[in-house]
Order: structure tokens, then C-alpha cells, then sequence
């Protein structure tokens, strides 16, 4: 995406609410490269826009939920490289657009909705023939941006790392970071995922897929912890809100509700357990999504007001 200027990730030394000093632990600040396609967004969909354009296609189509860090980066993304957007929206319209779907509009894309049932059919062939027929020549970004090119996108994220470690961690969503950051590494550094929704374990398989279809040899140095989603995608509880309120007192660095805090409330609590050794230096992949915290706000304040 020679188009977006982005600027180079900072590796920030972080403590942790429960500190412990043998342990160090740092954030990658991805979500710093830039305003709008930031974070593992870049990355992801870095090589699936240059081949829109060796193929000559004027038109990305993409699918997310009605506040989507994907449907958002892909907005700003086509805009600035000369593409026309297209966004397949999960669920009903609602008005007036939430901030994510309005940054998306104003950004030129155009919008279309579907119920949940027909949503899930979005991988079906039957369906891209549907899409085909309504649409025209487009090129289909996966949700969330997984394919096999965004893993070639976000193994470059390991390129940014100044600092020598021994994990690496990362939330994990659609798997495509994981699997990447998989692929960039020497099989030697353990990556620990932690996926954002219950019972993610399945998410597991995903990844060997991934990393199967891109032809990338899995070295087993990698593994998911399942229990910090805090309740399921986009829930929230107030162990989480009291520990993003410390985090960010202390380090100032701002966190997503989503996911990069509920990964930073699972290795401050794997320290508790003392599961990483003494003297472990730890590197957070912090992957964006900022701008998703304001369609938060109202859950926010929902478990305040109970607590």
C-alpha cells in the first residue's frame, strides 16, 4: 500500500498493575502507524490491496459487524489507495449510523446489510456467485482480513521488535495475526495467542489452516490461552475496566476494550500464576481498534452503574 504513509511502530517497556520485577514486559505500538489503518489492520490487508491492483480491480468488498475495526481500516485503506468500497454489514440498519459505520461512508464506501442467517453464508460458493451477480468484478476480503496474504502481511509485524524476547503475544480474532506472527518467527520464541471469544479453542485448527494455505511450516512454538475472553466477544466486566484504568495510569497508553486489554489482563494473571519463568521478556503486540471504544461507551457505563 505504497499510497499509505505509515509511520515506523515504537517497542514501549510497560509495567504491569501486579508488577514483578523479574519479569519485563513490553507493548508493541502498532497502533501507532497511523490515524485509520493501524495496528494488525495494515498489515492484514497490505498484499490483498496490491493484488486488487495487479488484477486491475477497482472494487473491494468486505464483510464485519456494525463496528468493525476491518470495516473501518478497509474504508480509510481504499480510499487513500484509489479503491471504491463496499461493505457487507451482519445485522440490521439502524439509524443514525454508529461512528464506525458513518467514518466508513464518509470514506466512500457503500453499505449493505445482512440478517445473521444469511450473513454466515458469506464463504459459501453459492453465495460469491450471489455477490458476483449484484456486484460485479470485486476483489473479496475475507472478514477480519484472514487470508493467506494477510499472514505474509503480519509476519513483517516481527520485522518492528527491538527488544530480544522470549514470548510474544497477541489477542487473537479470526487468526490471521497469530498465524503470521507464526510465520515470521524463528520457531524458536514461544507466541501465545489469547482469543477474545468463549470458547475459542477451535480457533486452534483455524491457524493450521492458515498456515497450511500459505505454506508456512509449523514449528508447534505457539499456543492459545482460552480464558480471557471476560465473559465473550465484546463483553466486558469490571476486573477488565479496573485494569485497563491502572494500565493506562501508569504507562499512559491506550487500550481497545476488545482486545488488546483483555490479552494484557491474561499476562498480567499468568504472572500472578507465575507461569513464565523468572527473567522472561515478554513483547505485547498492541493491534489497534481504538476507535471501536466508542461503541463501547454504553456497555461501559452499564457495568459501572451495576458495580
Amino acid at each position: 500500500m505504497k499510497n499509505i504513509d505509515i509511520k515506523k511502530s515504537v517497542t514501549q517497556k510497560v509495567v504491569l498493575p501486579n508488577a514483578n520485577k523479574y519479569i519485563s514486559v513490553y507493548i508493541q505500538r502498532e497502533d501507532l502507524i497511523h490515524p485509520y489503518v493501524n495496528g494488525n489492520k495494515y498489515y492484514k490487508l497490505k498484499y490483498n490491496l496490491e493484488k486488487a491492483k495487479d488484477e486491475k480491480i477497482a472494487t473491494l468488498l468486505t464483510f464485519g459487524g456494525a463496528y468493525s475495526n476491518h470495516i473501518y481500516a478497509t474504508a480509510a485503506a481504499a480510499k487513500i489507495s484509489g479503491f471504491k468500497s463496499i461493505g457487507i454489514i451482519r445485522g440490521e440498519e439502524y439509524q443514525p449510523l454508529n461512528s464506525t459505520l458513518q467514518f466508513a461512508v464518509s470514506n466512500g464506501m457503500k453499505l449493505y446489510y445482512l440478517d445473521r442467517k444469511t450473513y454466515r453464508r458469506r464463504t459459501d460458493p453459492e453465495f460469491r456467485e450471489e455477490i458476483a451477480k449484484k456486484f460485479g468484478r470485486v476483489y473479496i476480503v475475507p472478514e477480519g482480513g484472514t487470508n493467506e496474504l494477510a499472514v505474509k502481511g503480519a509476519a513483517e509485524i516481527i520485522d518492528n521488535i527491538d527488544v530480544e524476547y522470549d514470548y510474544l503475544c497477541t489477542a487473537v480474532g479470526s487468526g490471521g495475526t497469530i498465524a503470521g506472527l507464526i510465520a515470521g518467527s524463528d520457531g524458536k520464541r514461544k507466541i501465545i495467542g489469547f482469543p477474545a471469544i468463549k470458547n475459542g479453542g477451535y480457533l486452534a485448527d483455524d491457524i493450521r489452516q492458515l498456515l497450511k494455505k500459505a505454506e508456512i511450516k509449523d514449528e508447534g512454538n505457539w499456543s492459545l490461552q482460552t480464558n480471557y475472553h471476560l465473559g465473550g466477544f465484546a463483553k466486558l466486566k469490571i476486573e477488565q475496566l479496573d485494569f485497563i484504568k491502572e494500565f493506562v495510569n501508569i504507562n499512559n497508553v491506550p487500550l481497545d476494550f476488545i482486545y488488546t486489554s483483555k490479552m494484557l489482563y491474561g499476562i498480567n494473571n499468568l504472572i500472578e500464576k507465575e507461569y513464565f519463568e523468572e527473567g522472561s521478556r515478554i513483547v505485547a503486540i498492541h493491534t489497534g481498534g481504538l476507535q471501536g471504544n466508542l461503541g463501547m461507551k454504553e456497555k461501559v457505563s452499564r457495568v459501572l452503574e451495576h458495580y
